[in-house]
């Protein structure tokens, strides 16, 4: 167990980058709804790597939320590649904690479109690091925490199952991988040079209501709604860590609230203020019995008619690149410092989302 810094949330400055993605607006929602006092910023470029009115509809969710809430939310619209607006919200707001979740996500769109994976995921990142690091000029306070998105996709093709953040991942087989192996180290560097608390996040698979509709639960049911085939790729011999968004969102608070301890080594220079931590279900779930759960709730919210044919719907095909068959994840560190593990089973997040998704497109 290492040892933690309480980290008190409330009346502080919580920087969000990606809110209003999927995980940074439900963790502003969590924040609006629970804290006291303070101010969260929302920082965000709003792109169109999928329909930007879900990322509208999640931030009406936050601003809604905002005006019965006692902690002020400030909405910054812009990419962290630009260094100097990063560095104009570090100057203006001065950050107590910063969650770094903005990115470029998907394994498949990375194949095809490596230069903004470099922009947002290296150089943006870098420009959070940056600051950070600044933060600290002139003997201020500075950051207390920085906690990022790592992902599962940095265990690459590991064959030992369940992934621990003990195991090697030095072998990515995507450029996002890629990209999110390189986050751990240049946070790790930053810690060791310049004493910043940092923690890690290897999300495995997340997914539910309002979530991004690149991922397969989601672009499948808009593919079902429509009448088209869903592709089940590795002729359905996949397994998934699926982890519900209410669980990440759990997970990131109590890292937040809880930073590595800065402490001095035998040659007197800092230990690297360091962590990582995998969150996911560690109950991974077979593709096919996921889709059957799918399929069940959606005929049961009224998405799709009870005599739909799923059969004729349905194609069995081979590994994409990129793709790793099993994601699985040994949550034992975050249990044991944070005593928290993803607990909400495929059913219930499933029920959620397709209760969402009428609500929202029917």
């Amino acid at each position: 167990m290492s040892k933690k810094v309480q980290t008190e949330l409330s009346g502080k400055t919580i920087l969000v980058t990606g809110s209003p993605g999927f995980i940074g607006a439900n963790l502003v929602l969590r924040l609006l709804r629970e804290l006291a006092a303070g101010t969260v910023i929302s920082f965000d470029n709003m792109n169109d790597y999928y329909d930007p009115k879900l990322k509208e509809y999640r931030l009406s969710l936050i601003e809604k939320a905002a005006e019965t809430s006692p902690v002020r939310h400030v909405f910054v619209r812009g990419s962290i590649a630009d260094k100097a607006l990063v560095d104009r919200v570090f100057a203006g707001y001065r950050p107590d904690v910063v969650v770094n979740l903005a990115a470029q996500a998907g394994v498949r769109y990375s194949i095809d479109h490596p230069d903004v994976y470099i922009e947002s995921n290296l150089i943006g990142f870098y420009n959070i690091l940056e600051a950070c690091r600044h933060s600290y000029d002139g003997g201020a306070k500075g950051v207390e925490h920085l906690v990022y998105a790592s992902s599962s996709s940095v265990y690459g093709g590991n064959k030992k199952v369940p992934f621990s953040t003990d195991d090697k991942v030095d072998n990515p087989v995507s450029l996002y991988a890629a990209t999110k192996k390189s986050n751990e180290l240049l946070a790790h560097s930053y810690a060791k040079l310049y004493n910043i608390p940092s923690t890690g996040l290897r999300f495995f698979t997340v997914y539910g209501p309002a979530g991004r509709p690149d991922m397969f639960y989601y672009s499948a049911t808009q593919k079902l709604v429509r009448g088209e085939t869903i592709s089940i790729f590795n002729y359905g011999n996949c397994k998934r860590d699926f982890t519900y968004v209410d669980d990440i969102v759990e997970g990131v608070l109590r890292v937040m609230r809880g930073a590595p301890e800065r402490a001095a080594g035998e040659d007197g220079l800092p230990l690297p203020p360091y962590a990582v931590y995998n969150i996911g279900g560690g109950t991974p779930e077979n593709l096919l019995d996921y889709i059957q759960t799918l399929q069940e709730e959606l005929v049961r919210a009224g998405v799709l008619p009870a005599d739909y044919d799923f059969d004729a719907h349905k194609k069995l095909v081979p590994m994409q690149p990129g793709d790793v068959p099993v994601t699985y994840a040994d949550s034992k560190g975050l249990e044991e410092d944070y005593g928290f593990r993803p607990a909400i089973g495929i059913r219930e997040g499933l029920r959620k989302f397709a209760e969402w998704y009428k609500t929202y497109y029917c």
